[in-house]
């Protein structure tokens, strides 16, 4: 007696499938391997494409296992299986339901949702694996590739505000403003409106610095913290602020969160990042 071929599966989906592809492979671990052929209808959103996944579906014999999120396209699914004798699994509708009847609310039906969150979380990844590579002035090459680019005295709250900033999906880079240490060529080349000047009361800025000192144990010797230099670092990026057209922030006893705030609303005016807080582009 001949060994049967191997048995057609059949995915619907309108997203990619992945869903169904992981709810089918834990599911067949439990019938010792079956041989099979898999076939995937991914991206259907309309009428016409089910209609033609399930005649595709209808030419193999095949099981169809369905994730739609639209309650029509699901209610139309199981119409055509049933017209055409097909074996049918909706593997969200009941999960769907239930969450409705669980939550007093109608889903919002929208696919592939869960592929744009992945994708806004890959986005986030990048906006944090590129914020650290430019911190502190790392690698002024990518002052021209960052969403927007911080300036600043040292210790004026450059990096954590960048970090806070990452962590929203924006490619940041900062980079200090020192007396004596040369700036970047690079840092003028970047659209102005992404430039953005961290300012703080000199009195805040020369305790931050002492802080920092002290919790380095660095000597009294130490220039870092005197009133002098301070001043005139803060000088110098409100003076840059002003020639070149970038927007200048005081965040003394500002909390981050704000002075965020205030740096993304400046993008968006500048017509930097769209309503969905992507950038425009470099």
């Amino acid at each position: 007696m001949s060994e049967p071929g191997p048995l057609p599966l059949h995915i619907v989906s309108d997203g990619t499938g992945d869903t169904a592809r992981k709810v089918l492979g834990a599911a067949l671990h439990q019938f010792d391997h079956m041989p099979l052929t898999l076939e995937v209808s991914a991206h259907v959103h309309d009428e016409a494409a089910l209609e033609s996944a399930f005649d595709a579906a209808e030419a193999r014999g095949a099981f169809v296992v369905t994730t739609l999120v639209r309650e029509d396209m699901r209610a139309l699914s199981s119409r055509l299986a049933a017209a055409r004798g097909l074996r049918h699994v909706d593997l969200l509708g009941p999960v769907l339901s239930g969450l409705g009847a669980f939550f007093d609310r109608v889903p919002v039906g929208v696919p592939n949702l869960l592929h744009r969150t992945d994708a806004r979380y890959y986005r986030r990844i990048d906006a944090i694996e590129f914020t650290v590579e430019a911190d502190d002035g790392r690698d002024p090459q990518r002052l021209l590739h960052a969403d927007v680019v911080l300036v600043g005295p040292s210790r004026s709250g450059k990096t954590p505000l960048s970090t806070y900033l990452a962590h929203r999906g924006l490619k940041v880079a900062n980079q200090p403003l020192m007396i004596d240490v040369p700036i970047p060529d690079r840092l003028f080349d970047v659209d102005p409106r992404r430039v953005v000047g961290l300012l703080i009361a000199p009195d805040a800025l020369a305790r931050i610095r002492r802080s920092r000192m002290a919790a380095l144990h660095v000597g009294k010797t130490e220039r870092y913290a005197d009133p002098g230099l301070v001043l005139a670092e803060i000088e110098l990026t409100s003076s840059l602020c002003t020639a070149n057209g970038w927007r200048a922030i005081d965040v003394t006893n500002r909390a981050i969160e704000e002075t965020a705030a205030m740096v993304v609303q400046h993008l968006e005016r500048g017509g930097i990042l769209d309503l969905d807080g992507h950038s425009v582009g470099p």
